[in-house]
């Protein structure tokens, strides 16, 4: 059997993995895999919307919503990390897959750097998306505490073992592709704008720093 990590005749049959990434630039290397999440998620909804006699949109909106979460999830911790850079601060980014908190930690460091109304334009749409879907995965504990199960496109059963709210649901739980579609290619590309927008800077930034050592130490 052929290997899968191994070579096509054909150059357009292969999937370069390093091509889009940088072995010194780990932030431009988390946009990269973010962009690649959220493109995918939208190309599959895409997918189903031009073909679903087979009823497949059904089973394929579990890889769907969970490579849409997880493409916000490293958008937004790729553009905390370079903001906190930008801040000249040490920190990352939270080590956490609750993105209402990413958010706001992000718009948060967001409003530190650029203080501009329109600063915050890329978080609208995503944030509708977000305060909706912690709706739904919101579950109440016997000591009143709330938990946001993010796993539930993973996994049916949550952490305690008890099914997902689209499983005890006694109504349909359902998501309009063609809404998703539309909606999703805006959330994406204002995500990809802000965080290209910053990793501009940060490189900006970074070329500046090197060419003034350099003539310092020319000098």
């Amino acid at each position: 059997m052929k290997d899968i990590f191994s070579y096509n005749a054909d150059i357009n049959k292969n999937a370069y993995i390093y091509w889009r990434t940088s072995q010194f630039d780990h932030i431009h290397n988390m946009h990269v895999i973010a962009e690649g999440f959220m493109n995918s998620a939208i190309t599959l909804a895409e997918s189903c919307l031009k073909d679903n006699h087979d009823k497949k949109a059904d089973m394929l909106i579990f890889p769907i919503l969970f490579n849409l979460n997880h493409g916000v999830e490293v958008y937004l911790k790729s553009m905390c990390w370079n903001l906190n850079q930008l801040l000249n601060r040490i920190d990352t980014f939270e080590s956490s897959h609750n993105l209402r908190n990413l958010l706001e930690k992000t718009k948060k460091l967001t409003v530190e750097f650029d203080s501009r109304t329109e600063a915050l334009q890329w978080s609208i749409r995503l944030e509708k998306y977000i305060g909706e879907l912690y709706t739904k995965i919101e579950t109440v504990k016997d000591n009143g505490k709330k938990v946001y199960d993010i796993t539930f496109a993973r996994y049916s059963l949550t952490r305690d073992l008890e099914p997902q709210f689209y499983i005890t649901e006694f109504n349909n739980v359902v998501i309009d592709l063609e809404n998703f579609i539309r909606f999703f290619n805006v959330v994406s590309k204002d995500l990809d704008n802000m965080s290209s927008y910053l990793l501009e800077i940060l490189e900006q930034r970074s070329e500046l720093k090197a060419e003034m050592e350099s003539e310092y130490f020319t000098n």
